[in-house]
């Protein structure tokens, strides 16, 4: 080891020339002798390092939350006070966020005017936007109860316990802020475990929640592996929920682990997502719409809108604008401001996308675009590929119904709105989908036909903390955001007192009779 920090009260410390971040268990930073070495996915060099979290560090991460919980400070705090520590970390969020988007940038490959705007900035609103539900949300509702006896009752809204989040390498800075702050808003204590591959944003936020006051054990981060750390988390007894992120595939595996001791599930998985332009469309409109849907982060985002549903009157004309634009598209460095696209995640995730594209060519489908790597020096490293586009698609086609994770457009053809609704909504996914249209009556009476957590006319990834974000089918279980996120975290205890005074009309009664004189 060379040029270590002696500050100990930050996130990241310097090692080897590069950030290192420590994970953060019962209100300490912690480090382990073995280490993660995080790779920048656009030159494919070594961008900061981590803490490795075995088993133990798993144990001890929720046994430092169930501590947390069972004292009860936290939880009998009042709603008002854990807001108060909310504003504060999401204040100091605003204040860094260009440098914390360069971090996520570096990480993911992602392009620096989306990890500004959607990797950090949208993360920073869903944060205070869960503080202000704090403040206002009905932590114990009355319920009059009507019948031969006089009754009063109420409901509240408790905490589960330890809450466990598993968050994936894409978008790691919003699913953070989802698997913890509305459950900690709820009274739990929370363990998040982050994927190794993008684990600076979690650990920013537990030094910024530790800034703000939060009690040491109710947040705690770990850094490690699915196979291992998720599943060690996932099963372990004194974990309440889990809330994971992450395809339908390991998803599957996530429930069937938790129901060996009856968890609650919060699922945010897979999604082949339909945008639907119909004939009457602003066409220029909806090919910036398109692309937009479909190339975000490279593909890597699974509400992408990957199959393309074209009306047939109009599919040359649209695709042809849409590989005219396309070819305006600029790719490289993800920290050039005048970058749209930068790279993919990481050689498996690479290999995968260019195994999906000669499978399209393969069944058949027209490779109209794209389809290999961008030319020039600066593509000599790191894991790139062009945004590939695909015609002559039948929704059959295993483009079609599997998730790709790339940029990948399968385009579909129909000839009738009701064949567009048809095509879109066979898939075994449903979590997003969109329609374009210049008359909204007849998009939202299309909208209300589609089987989908989440429908955007004339818009793609309007990821707004006022509205609620999940899937419908083998797309998940449950939301995140929106007016009732906080109730996934919630159990509801109801409380009823007799006021009648009269025995003769006790409900045991029935089973004691009248007592004597």
């Amino acid at each position: 080891m060379t040029d270590e920090s002696v500050d100990k009260e930050v996130a990241a410390i310097t090692r080897n020339g590069v950030p290192h971040y420590r994970m953060y268990i019962d209100g300490a930073w912690v480090d382990t002798s073995d280490h993660y070495e995080v790779v920048n996915p656009a030159t494919g060099e070594i961008c900061e390092t981590s803490a490795r979290a075995t088993t133990d560090h798993v144990d001890a991460a929720v046994a430092a939350a169930g501590r947390a919980f069972a004292e009860g400070s936290w939880r009998k705090t009042d709603p008002v006070e854990r807001a108060a520590i909310f504003d504060r970390a999401a204040a100091a969020l605003s204040a860094r966020t260009d440098e914390i988007a360069t971090t996520v940038a570096r990480e993911t490959g992602m392009a620096i005017r989306t990890a500004g705007a959607l990797g950090v900035g949208f993360p920073m609103m869903h944060l205070q936007y869960f503080a202000d539900l704090t403040r206002r949300f009905d932590w114990t509702r009355s319920a009059p109860i009507a019948g031969p006896v006089l009754h009063s009752g109420y409901i509240r809204k408790e905490p589960l316990g330890v809450c466990a989040g598993i968050t994936p390498w894409n978008f790691p800075a919003s699913t953070a802020v989802w698997k913890s702050i509305p459950a900690m808003a709820a009274g739990n204590s929370v363990v998040l475990k982050v994927d190794e591959k993008t684990p600076s944003f979690a650990l920013e936020l537990a030094g910024l929640l530790h800034d703000a006051g939060l009690p040491a054990g109710v947040f705690n981060v770990i850094v490690g592996d699915g196979p291992v750390i998720g599943e060690h988390l996932v099963r372990h007894d004194d974990v309440s929920l889990i809330s994971f992120t992450g395809s339908t595939v390991t998803g599957r595996r996530v429930m069937a682990n938790a129901s060996e001791s009856i968890k609650r599930v919060l699922l945010e998985l897979g999604g082949k997502s339909a945008n639907v332009v119909l004939d009457d469309a602003d066409i220029d409109l909806a090919v910036d719409g398109a692309i937009y849907a479909f190339a975000l982060h490279a593909g890597q985002a699974c509400e992408s809108g990957s199959r393309l549903l074209l009306p047939a009157s109009k599919h040359d004309e649209f695709v042809a604008r849409l590989i005219a634009r396309l070819q305006t598209m600029k790719i490289g460095d993800p920290l050039d401001p005048a970058t749209d696209m930068g790279a993919v995640m990481s050689p498996a995730q690479l290999k995968r996308i260019r195994d999906y594209i000669e499978l399209g060519k393969e069944e058949g489908a027209t490779l109209a675009y794209g389809g290999g790597t961008p030319s020039g020096p600066e593509f000599a490293q790191g894991y790139w590929v062009e945004p590939t586009v695909f015609t002559g698609v039948s929704n059959g086609m295993r483009i079609a119904q599997e998730e790709i994770f790339g940029p990948v457009l399968s385009v579909i053809t129909y000839d009738s709105v009701d064949e567009a609704v048809e095509i879109a909504n066979d898939s075994a996914y449903g979590l997003a989908a969109g329609v374009w249209s210049t008359d909204n009556a007849r998009a939202i009476a299309v909208a209300e036909r589609l089987e989908a957590g989440s429908v955007w006319i004339n818009d793609w990834h309007n990821m707004s903390q006022y509205l609620p974000f999940g899937g419908y089918k083998q797309s998940g279980i449950g939301r995140e955001l929106g007016p009732d996120s906080l109730e996934e975290f919630t159990q509801d205890k109801s409380i009823t007192v007799d006021l009648s005074g009269d025995l003769s009309k006790r409900a045991y009664g029935i089973v004691l009779g009248t007592p004597p004189s």
